[in-house]
């Protein structure tokens, strides 16, 4: 029976302070007050100086309150009885489900042996063109999606994880709004897709704490589906919240603040999630998209500034659209090479006639006559927005190259585009072809 103290020596905010021996950081802890039980979890370690984040708040806790901790680190339940399950930050059911306690495991373990990883090579098709055809997402990839507040990134995320040819989903909900909460459960139940997800979800109503569990418990559940082999793609939204979320409980801890308020870790406390990413040489693979808002469109905003040097590139999401100027999957030369010919030309050609199309658009404005070669790029430009940006946009990778190959020869005569002519006598629509 393990010993339980009942002296609390100070209570700021909800964290509360006691003396105790034999404990370790992340382990969990039972505070029994007037209020009822509640679990808490160990932040800091002074010597024998234990500070603790109550999860339930620390109404009610006095200094009497008794504290016995439990000697292992917060847990969550795995089995295929998650699938189709929603659960707070702290693995209880939000679904009014039964709550699952067998096979317990760990969360936030180390990262993966490098020596266990492999080279990322297979495609994650999600079929949204300005992904699958401009910056394909790589299994094992860690990308985030900047995006400022008002931005449909979370609509985005309700996309990818409707269409994304994977095994199982991992959705990771930070200080979501309950609209938020309520239109993914609805989006994934009506589309069928709830049956291959899981869903850990923090609210803004909800603990502190929960918010800084939910990356991990999301990881490590997923971690254990691709040790079953399984292709796993893990959506977190919204890291800024869980950044804001440490920040919270350092000021609360007194710690010496950094850059704008954020502890000094921040960039480790990212790196630690983001590296969970990875392809197993005998096994699955996991996959990270990471929603991250820029407050006031800033990408220097240490949260966003910090993701940019530990991923492997980034989506911009302005304007209700996939950016293609600044997005960039820096693992797409592994697998656009390997889909089918003219992918890697579609991609590039397209994007130099649209940044073509952008200039005009700027002489345009400032009163410029329009040459017939600029009436040519507002046409494509006009389309391609519509045709290929537009998120509602829903097609298979070869059919959106196929698509590509349409607008252009639509707009642009074959030798405008500098395309190559074998690719030309081979994808060139044959009714846009002049006798």
């Amino acid at each position: 029976m393990r010993r339980v103290y009942h002296r609390v020596e100070k209570i700021a905010g909800n964290v509360i302070t006691l003396r105790a021996d034999g404990v370790q950081y992340g382990e969990l802890a039972e505070v029994a007050s007037r209020a009822g039980t509640s679990l808490a979890q160990v932040i800091r370690l002074d010597g024998e100086t234990v500070s603790l984040q109550v999860f339930a708040g620390t109404r009610g806790v006095a200094t009497d309150a008794g504290v016995r901790f439990l000697g292992h680190l917060m847990q969550a339940p795995f089995s295929d009885a998650l699938l189709g399950r929603v659960f707070t930050g702290s693995a209880r059911p939000r679904d009014k489900g039964p709550a699952l306690s067998d096979n317990m495991i760990n969360i936030g373990g180390p990262s993966v042996n490098p020596a266990k990883r492999i080279i990322p090579r297979n495609m994650v098709r999600t079929g949204i063109p300005m992904i699958d055809v401009f910056n394909t997402l790589v299994e094992s990839q860690k990308l985030p999606i900047f995006a400022r507040a008002g931005e449909p990134y979370n609509a985005l995320l309700a996309r990818i994880a409707l269409q994304a040819e994977v095994d199982v989903i991992l959705l990771g909900g930070m200080g979501l709004k309950h609209d938020d909460y309520l239109t993914f459960r609805d989006t994934l139940d009506e589309s069928g897709a709830l049956s291959r997800s899981v869903m850990f979800v923090h609210t803004a109503a909800d603990p502190v704490v929960e918010c800084l569990l939910v990356p991990d418990i999301s990881l490590a559940v997923a971690e254990q589906f691709a040790l079953q082999g399984k292709r796993v793609l893990v959506l977190l939204t919204d890291m800024t919240n869980f950044a804001d979320a440490m920040k919270e409980i350092a000021i609360t801890m007194e710690q010496v603040p950094s850059n704008r308020g954020y502890p000094g870790d921040l960039y480790s406390q990212l790196a630690a999630r983001y590296e969970k990413a990875v392809d197993f040489d005998t096994a699955g693979s996991i996959t990270i998209l990471a929603a991250t808002t820029m407050p006031g469109d800033d990408v220097t905003h240490p949260v966003p500034d910090n993701t940019g040097y530990i991923t492997e590139g980034q989506f911009y999401l302005r304007n209700g659209r996939i950016e293609p100027f600044g997005s960039l999957s820096r693992l797409k030369q592994q697998v656009n090479g390997d889909t089918r010919a003219d992918h890697r030309t579609i991609m590039n050609t397209m994007i130099q006639l649209y940044a073509g199309y952008k200039e005009t658009l700027e002489k345009r404005s400032m009163g410029f006559r329009m040459s017939e070669w600029d009436d040519k790029l507002i046409k494509y430009g006009d389309r391609f927005e519509k045709e290929m940006m537009d998120l509602s946009v829903n097609i298979p990778l070869e059919r959106a190259l196929d698509l590509g190959w349409e607008i252009l020869a639509d707009c642009f005569e074959p030798m405008e585009t500098g395309i190559p002519s074998k690719l030309l006598d081979q994808f060139w629509p044959k009714s846009k072809v002049k006798e």
